[in-house]
Formats: structure tokens, C-alpha cells, sequence
């Protein structure tokens, strides 16, 4: 999590940094109303930043089989949707198999969620998790490889076939 702007020596500007304050107030403000609404439903898990400084909510709905990690966006209030979602499964008890993650790119959700799964993960003693690249993948192939391979995942490709698998081994 980085620091607001707000927060850096080199902020100055005193009309700049009421706005950012004023901001601020309203998310927070914004976070502890979608708390509530979320807190009704699932299980709120944590709370984030997004790398333009948004707060979220992360929360989950998990079964024995499958689970969803969500994200809330604070700048927005919660009307009983994500933002983001993951979407897993549980194949046995060793794995957690990425079966989707859903929501609009280059707003760092997808790392926020990655980053919850990760902590679930150890949480419950798995070792691995997976996940498939299928062929409406190829059209932004460099943007997932470069996502799993951010978050340490190794990524085989077949270019021929269009299709590929991803595995994280843990924290090797």
C-alpha cells in the first residue's frame, strides 16, 4: 500500500491537498456505509488501496467447493455489486484452481484480489494454485502473462493451441 499523495513531502500546493483531504473524508466516509451493506451478505476480509489511491473492500462468499474475492470500490456506493471478482475452486485439498477474475483492467484490482487469494491460501495450508489460459485469452495474452508473472506464477503457453496453464508454488 503506498502512501496519498497527501502524505508526501513534496506535496505543497494548499488547495491541492484540501481537495485531496476532502477526498479522502468522502471515501472513508463512503467505506463505512458499504461496509455495512457489504458486512449483510459476506465476509468483509479486508480493506485496500488501488494504485490511484482508491480505498476498497474486499470481501468473499466461500463454500466447501468454491469461493468469490471482491472488491468494493469506496468512490462508489455499494449497490449489492463487485467491482472485481475472482472466482475459484477448491480441487483438493493441496489446490486452489483460478476458474475466472472478472472487472475492468489496469486498476490494480486484479492484484488486490490476487493478494487476498494468496493470503487465503496460506490461511488454509494449500500449496498451490492454478489456473488455465483459454483462447479468448489470446487477445490480451502479453497483459495475463505479464499480471501471473508479476505475482510469481509460472505461466507455460501454447501459442499453436491457444491455451496455457499458470501455477504458484507458494512463497518459494
Amino acid at each position: 500500500m503506498s502512501f496519498p499523495r497527501l502524505l508526501q513531502s513534496d506535496y505543497v500546493d494548499h488547495e491541492e491537498r484540501q481537495a485531496e483531504l476532502e477526498n479522502m473524508e468522502f471515501q472513508v466516509f463512503r467505506m463505512r456505509e458499504n461496509m455495512k451493506e457489504i458486512s449483510k451478505k459476506y465476509d468483509i476480509v479486508g480493506i485496500d488501496q488501488t494504485k490511484q489511491d482508491h480505498w476498497v473492500i474486499v470481501f468473499k462468499d466461500a463454500n466447501e467447493d468454491q469461493a468469490q474475492i471482491m472488491v468494493n470500490d469506496c468512490k462508489r456506493p455499494f449497490k449489492g455489486h463487485w467491482d472485481s471478482c475472482m472466482q475459484v475452486e477448491f480441487k483438493d485439498e493441496r489446490t486452489v484452481h483460478i476458474a475466472d477474475i472478472k472487472g475492468p483492467e489496469d486498476q490494480g484490482y486484479g492484484s488486490i484480489l490476487m493478494n487476498y487469494l494468496k493470503d487465503l491460501v496460506r490461511d488454509y495450508n494449500f500449496q498451490y494454485i492454478t489456473g488455465d489460459l483459454v483462447e479468448r485469452d489470446w487477445d490480451h495474452l502479453n497483459r495475463l502473462t505479464y499480471f501471473y508473472e508479476k505475482h510469481n506464477f509460472e505461466v507455460d503457453v501454447d501459442d499453436d493451441a491457444q491455451k496455457g496453464e499458470i501455477i504458484w508454488h507458494g512463497d518459494l
